[in-house]
């Protein structure tokens, strides 16, 4: 349940920073998704770290957590993309960028929990 409310809070930053970069300041969606990632999922490790797993702070698990993270970056910033471009453009915007968005960081939390628990903070 705690990795649930973490990454619901942590994809409200993400999401509501993309947005606003975006669709308020007209950065390119890579760039803006880029930036929107590094935010959400900084808030991510640091609750998870303290909260989630409780777990004490390790150069191993920060080292796995930054590789972990330039996975998963690639891949929510990829997906994105398609995601985004794959939609009609008559659909209306904020309903491809919601949808992009929801699909991309659904496969990446999926991800992130997955390897976490199972490695990252198993790692002392």
């Amino acid at each position: 349940m705690r990795f649930i409310l973490t990454g619901g809070f942590s994809a409200i930053v993400d999401l509501g920073l993309y947005t606003l970069l975006f669709k308020v300041f007209g950065v390119p969606l890579p760039v803006a998704k880029s930036i929107s990632f590094i935010a959400g999922t900084t808030t991510a490790y640091l609750i998870n770290r303290r909260w989630t797993f409780k777990a004490e702070p390790s150069r191993k698990r920060f080292i796995a957590v930054i590789a972990l993270y330039a996975v998963t970056f690639a891949l929510q910033v990829g997906i994105n993309q398609i995601c985004y471009y794959a939609i009609p453009s008559s659909w209306a915007e904020s309903v491809r960028l919601v949808f992009a968005f929801c699909v991309a960081q659904g496969t990446a939390t999926v991800i992130n929990f997955i390897v976490q628990r199972a490695v990252i903070f198993k790692i002392h």
